[in-house]
């Protein structure tokens, strides 16, 4: 995992890196919010330790600024803890923030936490193209756009999916996904997969027919 920490503060920087080498993270600095900048445009951070007051650019501005081009977690420290400057930084999309003077150990801990949501939240996506399950909140959607599937067509949709490259008959669909104790017969399949295909738009493609037989997800 590679960490940027951004701080005017060459002791606070070494003992913050000091810490996150210890367990074993890649450490990248920065001293001011337009050289964090311009790093985070070259380089790759899986979360950043922002400070607020630093010169040439503050960390709020820094923040929003790298919000724009890519959405990485923060965790921002300010000799300040008034709420007021919490609130700044949540509405700016922070995943933390921590008040100086702060333990090592304690900011070392969140950022182990952050890393570990934000992982959850990622493995929770499935893409396929522009076709986005998120498997946590139950939604879909088309090129950025959400879609209305009822729980069944999402369903169906996901063990397709978690099948993925295999043909399923109509039986294995109406057992899998319906239950055991559903009396409906094939016509449900057929009819679930064709309101599922019109809800996907072009990625209906992805639903393949196979005669005589059912159904798979092809990719």
């Amino acid at each position: 995992m590679n960490i940027l920490i951004c701080d005017d503060e060459e002791l606070i920087r070494n003992v913050i890196k000091e810490y996150l080498l210890l367990d074993n993270f890649i450490v990248d600095e920065a001293t001011d919010g337009e050289m964090a900048l311009n790093k985070v445009k070259n380089n790759n951070y899986d979360l950043v330790i922002m400070d607020i007051m630093m010169p040439h650019m503050d960390g709020y501005t820094a923040c929003k600024e790298i919000k724009k081009i890519k959405n990485i977690p923060f965790i921002i420290l300010s000799a300040r803890g008034e709420e007021y400057d919490k609130l700044i930084g949540f509405e700016l999309g922070i995943d933390d923030y921590v008040t100086k003077p702060f333990s090592p150990k304690e900011l070392i801990a969140r950022v182990k936490a952050i890393l570990k949501r934000n992982n959850k939240s990622e493995e929770s996506k499935i893409i396929f193209d522009g076709l986005e399950i998120d498997t946590l909140a139950h939604e879909v959607k088309v090129d950025n756009k959400r879609v209305s599937l009822t729980p069944k067509e999402y369903d169906l949709l996901k063990y397709l999916i978690e099948n993925k490259n295999i043909a399923l008959t109509r039986e294995q669909l109406l057992t899998n996904v319906w239950g055991y104790d559903f009396y409906g017969d094939d016509r449900t399949v057929d009819t679930h997969i064709k309101t599922l295909r019109n809800s996907l738009g072009k990625y209906r493609k992805f639903i393949v027919t196979i005669r005589a037989v059912g159904y798979k997800f092809e990719h």
